[in-house]
Parts: C-alpha cells; sequence; structure tokens
C-alpha cells in the first residue's frame, strides 16, 4: 500500500479528488516522518555509545571499534581465574569491575579470537605480568596477572560473552572491610543456646595463617566473653572451604586455630588452659561450596563450649 502511493502515475494521481489528495499527501508525511525516526535509530544504534557512567579500567585499553555496553563496580567481591604461572583454578577476592564491550555495527574490520586474546596477552607481559590463553576447559579465555604498585590484580576476558565481544573482568585482590563484628553477648547467647558461635570477623590473608590486624574487634570481644563467664573453657576450631587438598585445608585450619589461641593468650592476656584449638578443615560446612558465597561461610572460625 505504501509502496504504491509513491509509485503512481500522473495520470491515476489527477485522478483523485481533492478529499482523496489530503488523504494521501498526509500519509506521505507519516511515512516519511516514520522513515527519518528509523534512520536516526539506525544511526545510533549503529553508532553505540559508551553506556553512561562507563569507562575502560586504567590498565587496558580496548579493541577499536569496542563499546561498552555495561559495566559494574563491586567494592569487595570474588571471581575464579586462572593463575598462569600454576595453570590451576584460584578463586581471587577484592575490589572487581566488570567491563561488557560490544562490536559497533558497520565496524568494516573483524578481529580474529586470536587477535584479541594476543593484544591482552602482549599488553599485560609488556608491563612485567603474565598471561594464559584458551584453557582446555574455557576456550577463547584470556587469564592475566600483575603485581603493580604494590597490588596484586587478576584479570581475565571472555570473548563472545552472551553474544556481546567479550567481557573483562579485572579483581585488585584486597581483604575485606569487616563491617560486622558479633559482640560478647551475641556470642554468650549463641553459646547457651546451641554450644557454639561461628565467627567472620577473623581474617586471614590467602593460603597464610597470620591473623590479620583487621581482627582485633573480633578478638576484643572474645576476651569480653571469656572475662564476663571466667569458668568458660573454649574450642577454637578453624574451618575451610573444599578449595584445595582435604589434607592442606586440615593442617591451614589447625593453624589458624592456634593462631587465634595464641593471639588471645599472648596479647589478650588469656589463661591457655582455657582454649583448646582444633582444625577440621573443609569437613564441616554451613553452605554450599559451588558458589562463593557458600565457600565464604564455610571458611571461619567457631568458638565451642568445652
Amino acid at each position: 500500500m505504501v509502496v504504491s502511493l509513491f509509485c503512481m502515475t500522473p495520470k491515476i494521481w489527477a485522478s483523485f479528488t481533492r478529499e482523496e489528495e489530503w488523504v494521501v499527501m498526509n500519509v506521505k508525511s507519516i511515512v516519511c516522518l516514520v522513515g527519518a525516526l528509523w534512520i536516526s535509530c539506525c544511526t545510533l544504534a549503529w553508532a553505540r555509545e559508551d553506556a553512561k557512567g562507563c569507562t575502560d579500567h586504567p590498565l587496558f585499553s580496548r579493541m577499536e571499534g569496542f563499546f561498552i555496553a555495561r559495566c559494574v563496580q563491586e567494592d569487595f567481591a570474588s571471581e575464579t581465574f586462572v593463575d598462569p604461572e600454576t595453570k590451576k583454578k584460584v578463586s581471587v577476592e577484592g575490589r572487581k569491575y566488570t567491563i561488557d564491550y560490544g562490536l559497533k555495527q558497520g565496524f568494516e574490520k573483524r578481529y580474529s579470537r586470536l587477535q584479541i586474546s594476543r593484544n591482552y596477552l602482549n599488553a599485560i607481559t609488556k608491563i612485567g605480568g603474565a598471561g594464559y590463553e584458551n584453557h582446555p576447559q574455557w576456550p577463547d579465555s584470556t587469564y592475566m596477572k600483575i603485581t603493580k604498585d604494590g597490588k596484586e590484580i587478576w584479570a581475565a576476558f571472555w570473548q563472545g560473552y552472551a553474544g556481546l565481544a567479550g567481557r573483562l573482568c579485572i579483581v585488585e585482590k584486597q581483604a575485606m572491610k569487616q563491617e560486622i563484628t558479633a559482640d560478647f553477648k551475641s556470642m554468650a547467647e549463641g553459646i547457651h543456646t546451641t554450644g557454639h558461635v561461628a565467627l567472620y570477623g577473623i581474617l586471614f590473608d590467602f593460603n597464610k595463617a597470620d591473623v590479620k590486624p583487621e581482627s582485633e574487634p573480633a578478638l576484643t570481644e572474645i576476651t569480653k566473653l571469656l572475662k564476663q563467664d571466667p569458668r568458660l573453657k573454649l574450642f577454637v576450631v578453624g574451618h575451610t572451604d573444599n578449595v584445595g587438598g582435604t589434607d592442606y585445608n586440615m593442617k591451614l585450619s589447625q593453624q589458624r586455630a592456634e593462631a587465634v589461641v595464641r593471639e588471645l593468650v599472648t596479647r589478650y592476656r588469656i589463661a591457655p588452659e582455657r582454649l583448646r584449638a582444633f582444625g577440621v578443615g573443609p569437613l564441616a560446612p554451613v553452605a554450599s561450596n559451588d558458589t562463593e558465597d557458600g565457600r565464604a561461610k564455610n571458611r571461619r572460625v567457631e568458638l565451642v563450649k568445652q
């Protein structure tokens, strides 16, 4: 119908009445307006500007023709990477950046997957980092790691992610700032009602057993708990997630429990006969180890009444 309006011969056009001419002219105007809007929308779609508020991470620029379709920044989160040196999976926690890149429509250059991967590898190695591409379990993936300005930074680029050109994920490794600390009253209530209480305010570096300074508020509350009830004796029990070997985690959890007891005895003057350290590794999970949230819940220290 629309095509026929624009293909009329002068003879057919002349046969219209004035009212019919008015209708046809208005239809033509509407069609022109719709066409102009369609062209405008297509132009915007082809331009594909970066999503509002999104910029590249300072560590990497982007491939020509890429635009940022979406970005997310989280103060504390985790991601699983492949260590370029050991070729093993590792879970890294810290400040997390996620950038989804699309390819602008109409962009004539076409990149091979190897070309994109090699660009990221060359960029990270040029500044002293390491990279690894095309892990057998995760093809079209590039994993990178670098220590820069005293900060350990992990990165991954997954190509063709969810229909996009790819997703860049960067985690600047750091410990979480503990916002919530159980006070000695809630500890006492937990021990009185269930015989034990889980603590998440006692912190350790990854794969280490040294109690971090950020643990002081939790240790202070444990001290108050013990001083408030001079007859109370506790097992200090270390727990881990299931990442890594069972034997290793058993040993690590024991070392961490002993480190907590040592802090309470030496720094907070608790009588050593009131505390005993045990490590049970991943043998008593309180959540599924299939998710990072679950693994975080399983990494804990528990106080158990003797």
